[in-house]
């Protein structure tokens, strides 16, 4: 079973890039993040001609969630409890067997910007809402942009930009509160001394001079660590396609027996 996540930036835009992922990655279970759309506007049509349903929490210009998959989900959680102001960020359903939740965290903007803290706040509360739900035993993914990279490693140049938004103490202690649940950061587990990114900026030539970050994560429980084959960061799909313009992040994806 193949699992995956992907910030699609804009989906409006990207349909046809991720309908051609789709068919070429064959992805079992997919967590989308920043639609751009309402729920309305979703094409489900589209989505369900290559054998994909979709359960979707989204918002109009701005963020917005989904997760698509081959067998139907069954909704349990849609926004996370008493950040609603924040907007459409979170969606959680049960398919396959486990529990799957895709979040799109707020950007932050910078360390000085009232929304900084409120990133912290929304990371706080879902630290507080998995605490509540979560089952022990149960397997269970989170997956999603997390606008965090966790450790030196996962920015091209951490010495520059530590302390700045994405790179700062506050934000990786909120990644570790969410490991310390009993979820595990499988890509780094998997390929411990390896610096590769998922998000590169349009600008200044960023991508093919790989100054990136890895800040888009699949976070898995005890149980289903066994069963993982293997875990990527689709680089190819950050890459044009014929006339068809990519997100500025990758897919992510791990492989499970």
């Amino acid at each position: 079973m193949r699992l995956a996540s992907w910030n699609i930036n804009g989906l409006r835009a990207r349909l046809d890039y991720l309908l051609l992922w789709l068919k070429d990655r064959q992805p079992d279970v997919v967590g989308l993040q920043e639609l751009k759309m309402t729920e309305e506007r979703f094409p489900r049509a589209e989505l369900e001609a290559v054998g994909y349903h979709a359960v979707v929490h989204g918002q109009k210009a701005w963020n917005g969630v989904a997760i698509l998959a081959r067998e139907e989900p069954e909704v349990t959680q849609v926004g996370l409890p008493g950040q609603e102001e924040m907007g459409a960020r979170l969606i959680t359903a049960t398919l396959a067997g486990l529990s799957f939740t895709t979040v799109y965290v707020p950007n932050g903007k910078s360390i000085d910007h009232d929304d900084f803290g409120r990133k912290l706040a929304w990371l706080d509360a879902l630290r507080e809402h998995l605490e509540r739900t979560n089952e022990s035993g149960r397997p269970a993914v989170i997956c999603g942009d997390f606008n965090i990279c966790p450790a030196p490693i996962d920015s091209w140049n951490d010495d520059a930009l530590y302390g700045r938004i994405f790179h700062t103490d506050e934000e990786r202690a909120r990644i570790s509160d969410l490991l310390g649940l009993g979820f595990h950061d499988v890509f780094r587990e998997h390929h411990p001394d390896e610096q590769r990114f998922s998000w590169w900026d349009y600008r200044a030539g960023a991508f093919p001079r790989n100054q990136g970050l890895r800040i888009d994560f699949l976070l898995a429980t005890d149980s289903l660590v066994p069963r993982v084959r293997s875990a990527e960061i689709d680089r190819d799909f950050r890459k044009k396609k014929e006339d068809l313009t990519p997100s500025d992040h990758a897919p992510v994806m791990i492989d499970l027996d």
